[in-house]
């Protein structure tokens, strides 16, 4: 068995709610960048995976048969803001043990102005648990479900390792540098961190706006295949393998402090097999694409993917070793919080960035000497989703 390969990407520029085309339109538009970047028509792609969170059943189809109706097998996904890597590592699963050759994992979303919410209020919200015993282990103030979730977590961060709250404003700071330099990001221009400090806060005692991703519309699109497939197509953008990938839940023990109710447990595990599967560490990664929905969760993110040791993400963040320069450049695509969050195409999205990184193709922005990419991506509920990925 050998790994699948990353033979095409695509993703269209993210956009503001109400600046948006329709999800139909993005998506069979990433997809087509996709199939056009991997030098294949549509004909033999063999399953797709659809990834978003807000929208009827069968979305997928919807958007897919934009591009082509062939009867192939659609598996609508949907995993929270993790629906993206979890129909990657479908596609990828599918190639990698020989039930296909050649799959495609795309993911759209149109997302409405405003804090997240539901749309099922007269049933159970599988968010009961966790907000229940965040209200048991801490004084979380009232806020949206994920607004609270996150800017608690960034609190019991501070008050454990006694760190200075403007480690969360340097993030922002820095992952906007990285932004302005991605023609896909929605945001263009650079924050200072005297900005990002003053922003109003949306969470007390230390989260600003500034902090928070936005509410975005996009879309994104990549196709895996096989080694063989690759070389019987003459695929020459083929050259990325996802080396090993992992997904982890949550652990009913570890449910005791609000960075493990954001996922730091569920990272950590995620990111450990997929170590343990590559026979890579993270010393040996140049570039990582991480899910910082809200600045707290990056900061917990560094320590839980082993970038740096238990407690040190203030001075890993004060030293520079989360950009250029640094030990790893951390989203040079700007993240969530600059390039955007359509939350069904995130995913995807990080692995366009990190497949151009390993390619030598993302430009101004692009890490010099990537050879090896690391991508982790979150979905509250929950899964970690990591993924590794090395040029040949």
């Amino acid at each position: 068995m050998t790994n699948a390969r990353v033979a095409g990407v695509g993703m269209v520029k993210f956009s503001k709610p109400g600046q948006n085309e329709p999800y139909r339109v993005m998506a069979s538009k990433a997809i087509k960048l996709a199939l056009a970047d991997a030098g294949i028509e549509y004909k033999y792609i063999q399953q797709a995976y659809a990834s978003y969170i807000y929208g009827d059943s069968t979305c997928g189809q919807h958007a897919l048969y934009d591009v082509g109706m062939t009867g192939i097998p659609v598996v609508n996904v949907n995993n929270n803001c993790s629906s993206g890597s979890t129909a990657l590592f479908l596609a990828r699963q599918a190639v990698e043990f020989g039930a296909v050759e050649c799959a495609l994992a795309f993911g759209f979303e149109e997302m409405q102005k405003g804090a997240l919410g539901s749309h099922w209020d007269d049933r159970e919200s599988p968010f009961d648990p966790m907000l229940s015993k965040l209200s048991e282990i801490s004084n979380a103030p009232d806020a949206p479900l994920a607004l609270r979730m996150f800017g608690q977590a960034g609190t019991a961060y501070i008050e454990k390792y006694g760190a200075n709250p403007d480690i969360f404003g340097k993030v922002s700071v820095k992952t906007r540098s990285h932004a302005v330099l991605n023609p896909y990001s929605l945001f263009e221009n650079e924050l200072t961190l005297d900005e990002v400090m003053q922003s109003p806060t949306i969470f007390p005692p230390y989260l600003t706006r500034f902090m928070a991703c936005p509410p975005t519309c996009g879309a994104a699109a990549v196709v895996v295949c096989s080694e063989a497939f690759a070389k019987k197509h003459g695929l020459t953008n083929a050259n990325v393998e996802i080396v090993a990938q992992a997904i982890a839940t949550d652990i009913a023990d570890t449910w005791t402090d609000p960075m493990q109710l954001i996922g730091s447990k569920m990272t950590a595990k995620a990111a450990n097999e997929v170590y343990e599967i590559a026979g890579i560490g993270p010393q040996d990664i140049q570039v990582v694409e991480l899910h910082d929905c809200f600045t707290p969760n990056e900061v917990i993110t560094y320590e839980g993917l082993g970038l740096c040791e238990e407690g040190g993400a203030e001075q890993f963040i004060n030293d520079g070793e989360n950009t250029y320069g640094g030990s790893f450049v951390v989203n040079p695509s700007g993240g969530l919080m600059s390039k955007g969050h359509p939350i069904g195409a995130t995913g995807l999205a990080q692995c366009t960035e990190l497949v151009w990184h390993l390619r030598g193709t993302a430009g101004k922005r692009q890490v010099e000497g990537a050879n090896v990419a690391l991508q982790h991506n979150l979905g509250l509920g929950g899964a970690a989703v990591v993924s590794m990925y090395r040029k040949l």
